[in-house]
């Protein structure tokens, strides 16, 4: 993840960041009139926008772009923050970047998404917002879908339909060392792990094999054909091709004594 980034000339490795407090003492200040304090909130959270813009790194966009979508985001959270509710700024600001943010990636995505679905889908991330200003927690569907007068189908439809594709190549967690991604985490439910280590055990067998021994197993077991059609492909007796079958298994099954 990037640790800076210049834009207009400005490197946020360089900025300030604000304790609670102080922020606290701003926002007393901006809610009392002092509309210049909005430039130092501003600057003073530029790098909690980038910490988030590396979130989305994966995505193949240019981070410059990202980081000024999310100082959107910022700022909209700034203009709507309520000390009443006495948490963190960066604790109410996050979710509102993040959202800014995925608007973009949604609106910009190679996919399409009818312009019905985007609708309600949007209505749906403002209610969602909205309910998180007013309460303080994530709302449930039936909650946003009970807010914009839809059925919570509909709306469970609408925000898959614009939710943009994982890649595999994602990192979902880094502990400073190697990061884990999200092919990582899947699995195969339809082949076990017996199944998996028998595969590999027969794979390692037949390379013990010589390479008429290896055509003989797979012809009769891979592709099913019976001795005697062995025998005609390679013009040797069915008897020599019982014999060579019966060397090839017994040299296979030493593996599994």
């Amino acid at each position: 993840m990037r640790t800076k980034v210049d834009l207009c000339g400005l490197d946020t490795s360089t900025l300030p960041i604000l304790k609670h407090e102080e922020m606290k003492e701003l926002f007393i200040r901006l809610q009392a009139g002092e509309t210049e304090i909005r430039e130092e909130l501003v600057m003073c959270n530029l790098r909690l926008v980038l910490s988030i813009v590396g979130r989305f790194a994966y995505r193949g966009e240019q981070a410059d772009d990202l980081f000024q979508v999310g100082c959107i985001g910022l700022m909209k959270a700034i203009d709507h923050f309520d000390l009443k509710h006495n948490v963190r700024f960066s604790t109410y600001a996050v979710p509102m970047i993040i959202g800014e943010i995925r608007r973009h990636l949604r609106d910009h995505h190679a996919l399409r998404v009818s312009r019905s679905l985007r609708d309600i889908a949007y209505k749906a991330m403002q209610a969602k917002e909205q309910w998180i200003t007013d309460n303080l927690r994530e709302p449930t569907i039936e909650e946003i879908a009970e807010m914009i007068d839809m059925k919570k189908e509909d709306v469970l439809f609408a925000l898959d339909a614009i939710q943009d594709p994982v890649s595999l190549q994602e990192p979902i967690y880094s502990d400073g060392g190697d990061a884990v991604y999200m092919m990582d985490q899947l699995r195969d439910d339809d082949v076990s792990e017996d199944q998996w280590v028998a595969y590999v055990s027969v794979k390692e067998s037949l390379q013990k094999l010589d390479d008429r021994q290896q055509m003989i197993v797979a012809k009769r077991f891979y592709y099913g054909e019976t001795q005697t059609e062995i025998a005609k492909e390679l013009g040797i007796s069915q008897a020599q091709i019982s014999r060579l079958e019966k060397n090839a298994i017994e040299t296979m099954q030493k593996d599994y004594k």
